[in-house]
């Protein structure tokens, strides 16, 4: 059974119909990344699964039980499960980089202090940012931020996350390095991880699983390189050919 089952998803907004229709299976364990062009509705499907915009039609089950149309109080409880690194980061800049990795530990369970002051070491280890707990927002670079914000994400332990463009604005050094972080949380705590993101060669390097979302629906889903060898016009016309040259040297 899947962890998150999409069907027949729907969301327009006036007359721009975004969503038309989506099916989608998102199995425990996998990464699997959805791509497809800019407008496409990548980041408003993990959105829809987050419960922070409601479908027009279309049903989300997640670990077999259905949440759309769940009350605010219900996404909550739900959202306890799910990490999510958003796009811009979104770090509160207000607060220290303790204050905000520790936000949901304080938000969401019954941690004591010396809990939570361990938790947050134990992440920012993970995310190879340690002992910078009292550091501010504003004195960390473009890749600490997006780091500190992963370390956020997961500091509840969550089942799933969810990554927004998790390398957009970051350099190729970067890049590769919130890559290997994403798999290597992958393994130490055992998540699902859900990735949006416009940059294939990111896609091709962690996934095991990409969907392709055009039209408002997936059009394909499988395997990296049954990607590179697909006949699907679809498919063929948004890898290219130069991309597929590239991706198939790396």
């Amino acid at each position: 059974m899947a962890l998150f089952e999409v069907r027949g998803l729907k969301k327009a907004f006036g007359r721009n119909l975004v969503l038309d229709g989506l099916d989608l299976d998102i199995f425990a364990g996998e990464v699997i990344t959805i791509v497809g062009e800019s407008g496409s509705g990548k980041s408003l499907l993990l959105k829809a699964m987050m419960g922070l915009i409601e479908p027009d039609a279309g049903t989300i089950r997640f670990d077999g039980k259905e949440v759309t149309g769940q009350t605010e109080q219900q996404w909550v409880q739900t959202r306890q499960r799910i990490g999510m690194l958003f796009q811009e980061s979104a770090l509160f800049d207000s607060l220290d980089v303790f204050e905000n990795v520790g936000y949901a530990l304080r938000e969401q369970t019954s941690m004591t202090e010396e809990e939570i002051s361990k938790r947050v070491a134990e992440t920012l280890s993970l995310v190879a940012l340690p002992g910078i707990e009292q550091m501010a927002p504003s004195d960390l670079s473009g890749g600490m931020r997006k780091r500190v914000a992963l370390a956020r994400a997961v500091a509840v332990r969550p089942e799933i996350v969810f990554y927004d463009e998790p390398a957009e604005g970051l350099d190729p050094i970067n890049v590769t390095r919130v890559n290997r972080l994403l798999l290597g949380l992958q393994q130490s705590l055992n998540v699902t991880s859900v990735v949006v993101t416009h940059n294939l060669k990111a896609a091709f390097a962690i996934s095991d699983r990409l969907a392709l979302i055009h039209d408002g629906q997936v059009v394909s889903t499988g395997a990296p390189e049954t990607f590179l060898d697909s006949d699907d016009p679809v498919v063929r016309e948004f890898i290219g050919e130069r991309m597929r040259k590239v991706l198939r040297a790396s």
